[in-house]
């Protein structure tokens, strides 16, 4: 083990659930709730075939119900969020962030695309995904998490962890 390392992972844990916490705030937002599926078409703009008719697809099912989507949507940002910051169902956090950013980039962001002459950046929700990672691989919940102090009371039900 490495404590000092250990301890920087959760710490960015933290800031990260911070980010995420100001991300859900927005989600929150009469504009986002309001307008979800013109968030996700554009997503569509200048985007290959295939891309379009992912996106499109996305679309069909959110217009089901925009705004039970859009609730939806904020109320996982907002759980992630709290789940980094408090270090709290860690594991179930990260996996769900990462679901939640490939999301994202395969939707609203477009993949990071358009990837045509003039394009400068590949989406923030991928580089999302790759701190989730980091997060899992560096073992963030091993400080400064609710999730240690759980294991440490009821380490003889958790098992190893």
């Amino acid at each position: 083990m490495r404590p000092q390392e250990d301890r920087s992972f959760a710490v960015l844990r933290i800031v990260f659930g911070f980010v995420w916490l100001v991300d859900a705030y927005f989600k929150w937002s009469p504009a986002f709730i309001n307008n979800l599926t013109s968030y996700l078409a554009q997503g569509a703009q200048d985007q290959s075939a295939l891309v379009q008719a992912w996106i499109h697809l996305w679309v069909q099912g959110v217009n089901v119900d925009p705004h039970f989507f859009a609730i939806v949507v904020a109320l996982s940002e907002t759980a992630i969020a709290l789940g980094l910051i408090f270090g709290l169902l860690s594991k179930v956090t990260m996996v769900g962030g990462m679901l939640m950013a490939l999301v994202i980039w395969s939707t609203a962001e477009g993949f990071g695309g358009p990837y045509q002459p003039g394009s400068t950046d590949i989406g923030a929700a991928i580089i999302y995904f790759v701190v989730f990672v980091a997060l899992w691989l560096g073992k963030s919940w091993r400080y400064y998490s609710l999730d240690k102090l759980l294991h440490e009371r009821y380490s003889f039900k958790i098992g190893k962890w």
